[in-house]
């Protein structure tokens, strides 16, 4: 799966005032200006989120780094946090009952 789909969630994209910035990938390897830029954005450790204003500036520090990161609009980060929390919520008890069946009329009569 990829990384992108691990944080997709299921609502409409629209124009948000503050994204939500996620890392997924790892930062070693990577080039000096993308390390530089992803400090700068705040984002130091592996699926760690952020947020930031909708800037031009900071649209062009994540389009550097587009391939090391996951961009969500508020909508988008509440609805992935509310599938979270509902997956994570108590479930009711399965209760198994194992009492057999009571025979019916039919299967005691004489053939």
């Amino acid at each position: 799966m990829n990384a992108f789909k691990a944080y997709k969630a299921c609502v409409p994209i629209a124009w948000s005032p503050k994204l939500y910035i996620t890392l997924v990938r790892g930062i070693p390897g990577t080039r000096r200006l993308h390390r530089r830029t992803l400090d700068a954005l705040r984002l130091r450790k592996c699926n760690r989120t952020v947020m930031q204003g909708n800037t031009p500036s900071i649209r062009g520090m994540l389009q550097q780094v587009k391939r090391l990161i996951v961009i969500e609009t508020e909508e988008m980060y509440q609805a992935r946090k509310q599938k979270h929390a509902d997956h994570r919520a108590v479930r009711p008890a399965l209760v198994v009952n194992h009492t057999p069946f009571p025979a019916s009329d039919s299967s005691q009569q004489p053939t």
